[in-house]
């Protein structure tokens, strides 16, 4: 079978041949049907050699969907031919982390060698993907799987993150969305899905601010040196109560440390390298909590799954074949992907835009 592989450190990941897995005792064997790109995987694709963790060669793609193509021996919660979606932070299963779901926060995952698919275990870049349980599946019911992908972490993380920062997101409330790429334009179909907060989404190019407007921001703002100032005009001086920052880098941090409200929340998503100052004397107001959250629970993603289903949430998406992923991943690195992109490893794609299940934001 045909897979993506990052192959050497530093190097463009490949199209190679490997030999399709057969699933162990316990084990699901998927047919991938769609398989999405993530900054994150540019992110591991950067790290230099004396870092690198993982070994070589490894198949990318940590959010991937497909159709059950066999099982192990011992699997009964799942049958051949159904179409479900991979959650991607797998655990050990038998901690209290594990048992609520929260596999996310497992403890025990890195020192027993558990990783995530495309993040240290082969992933779903791939025409076939080998899952070690049936647990880190959850069926589509319907959903398209060019929709269903992006959801699994893109969908998936921003829930999680906002989730923690419901009780602050009251009537009257503004959240703040600090980057409207793959993760932030799904993060303002949720906010508006799940709070009555007043959404800022800011960006530096002009059509991720238009998808901003189109998937429901009210306010949109260029992500500049002047962004702050206007988040405290727009709030009347006071702030947001809640920033996602989906960049991480220093110049967007520093706008997050600057626009956020006394005992509001700075939510660090994006892997941009830049570090948040806390403390007294830190640069944040009084109160403010900071956090770092990686993926979210099995049960999260059942929930934006169901809202994707509801017509709430909807991923923008441009999609691509198995061949054209090395390119999909150029264009990814040089911000020339509005929204996600997405490979079909079974179909021709053509590179086109689609949207589906389109949201249906409140006025």
């Amino acid at each position: 079978m045909k897979a993506v592989q990052y192959t050497r450190v530093g190097h463009a990941p490949e199209i190679v041949e490997i030999s399709v897995p057969e699933p162990g005792p316990g084990q699901v064997l998927l047919k991938v049907t769609a398989a999405g790109l993530c900054h994150s995987d540019l992110a591991v694709m950067g790290w230099p050699e004396e870092q690198f963790p993982y070994t070589l060669p490894m198949t990318l793609g940590h959010e991937g969907v497909g159709t059950v193509a066999a099982v192990g021996a011992g699997v009964t919660t799942v049958a051949e031919g159904e179409s479900v979606a991979v959650y991607g932070p797998w655990g050990c299963g038998h901690c209290h982390k594990c048992a609520e779901g929260r596999e996310n926060c497992c403890p025990h995952a890195a020192g027993l060698g558990i990783m995530p698919p495309g993040l240290g275990s082969p992933g779903a870049l791939a025409e076939y993907m080998l899952v070690d349980s049936p647990r880190h599946l959850v069926p589509l019911s319907g959903l398209d799987p060019v929709q269903a992908a992006p959801l699994t972490d893109a969908g998936l993380t921003p829930h999680h993150a906002i989730r923690r920062s419901l009780p602050k997101l009251r009537p009257g409330s503004t959240a703040v969305v600090i980057g409207v790429g793959g993760l932030g334009h799904l993060a303002v179909q949720l906010l508006r899905a799940l709070t009555p907060a007043r959404v800022i989404a800011l960006d530096v190019g002009k059509e991720k601010l238009e998808l901003a407007r189109e998937v429901g921001a009210h306010e949109t703002l260029l992500s500049d040196g002047e962004a702050a100032a206007r988040i405290r005009e727009l709030t009347g001086g006071t702030g947001a109560e809640v920033v996602l920052d989906f960049v991480g880098a220093e110049a967007t941090l520093a706008v997050a440390s600057a626009s956020v409200a006394v005992a509001g929340d700075v939510t660090v998503v994006g892997l941009g390298g830049g570090t948040l100052a806390v403390g007294f004397g830190g640069g944040l107001p009084f109160e403010v909590s900071a956090s770092f959250p990686y993926w979210g629970s099995r049960t999260e993603l059942m929930e934006v799954l169901e809202l994707a289903r509801q017509g709430l949430v909807s991923s923008h998406v441009e999609t691509f074949t198995l061949e054209q992923a090395p390119m999909a991943y150029e264009r990814l690195h040089a911000g020339d992907i509005n929204g996600r992109a997405v490979v079909l490893p079974h179909g021709w794609a053509g590179g086109q835009a689609r949207r589906l299940f389109a949201p249906s934001p409140r006025p």
